[in-house]
């Protein structure tokens, strides 16, 4: 038997160990992606491992890149202080 492709807001709040309401709440901010059948919200399995911070994203590599630039952009000198210690 095949392995469903979604997983329901209790099962994900299970997983990620906290309440169901707060999987609501970010499922209807856009936080988490879902989709709605009937009053139910199904979340697709392939964005788990991205809520559970295994896989990173294209625009989660490009906030990180941008972080980066930012942060040796200000504190440059005092990082190659630092690193000389």
């Amino acid at each position: 038997m095949r392995e469903p492709e979604y997983i329901t807001i209790p099962q994900l709040a299970k997983l990620l160990g906290i309440s169901r309401i707060a999987v609501y709440k970010r499922v209807k901010n856009g936080r988490i992606e879902a989709t709605r059948i009937g009053k139910n919200y199904l979340i697709p399995k392939k964005y788990i491992n991205a809520l559970l911070g295994k896989s990173l994203t294209g625009k989660d590599k490009e906030r990180i890149d941008a972080a980066v630039v930012k942060t040796v952009k200000e504190y440059g000198e005092v990082l190659k202080l630092l690193g000389r210690e």
